[in-house]
Parts: structure tokens; sequence; C-alpha cells
């Protein structure tokens, strides 16, 4: 469990201050909006928090991908040079390459 990352994600605009990485260092700001979490809500937020990272690493390699593997052949493909099939397999390769995670609970 990303004790951080959840809440980056979970509890924006909140101050807090970890020492180590276990839920007994986490120091909430008496300030916050928010009551501090507990350590079950923490680890119950945890697998979407894991899932939502995992999926926009994801679309990020995919963009990336696209531009240099797909998108030119789309264009080869507009003047002639291609034919949709191979982009079309292009954009599937690039899919099959970098999967979707698997959401929580699934």
């Amino acid at each position: 469990m990303d004790i951080p990352a959840i809440l980056t994600a979970n509890y924006p605009g909140n101050t807090w201050s970890l020492n180590g990485d276990d839920y007994a260092g986490l120091t909430w700001d008496e300030n916050n909006t928010d009551p501090k979490p507990t350590k079950k809500t923490l680890e119950t937020a945890w697998p979407q928090v894991q899932y939502d990272r995992e999926y926009k690493a994801v679309e990020k390699a995919r963009q990336a991908a696209y531009a240099t593997d797909s998108d030119p052949l789309f264009f080869k493909w507009q003047r002639g040079d291609a034919t949709e099939q191979q982009w079309k397999d292009a954009v599937q390769a690039v899919k099959d390459a970098h999967p979707y995670p698997t959401p929580p609970g699934e």
C-alpha cells in the first residue's frame, strides 16, 4: 500500500506528513477540512488508486506507441501508400503490447 499516493489522490488540499511507510507514522494536520482517514479506509482505497496509476501509465505508453507505430501508417493510408488494414493492424499491435489493467474487483 502506497499511503502518499492514496492521500494525494483522495485527499487533495489536505496537509500531512509520513514518517516511514506505515500508517503509524502518519501525522494529519489538525487544520485539514477532512478528518484523518483510518488505516482501513486507506487499505480499501489502495486497489483503486493503484489501478488508476497503472491505467494512466498504459495510456501514456499507448500514446507514445501510437505516435511512432500507427500514426505514420494512418497518413500513409490516407495518401494511398499503405492499406487501411495495415494501419488497423498497427493500432491493434499497440493495444496488444500495452493492455489495460484489470479493474479492482473483477
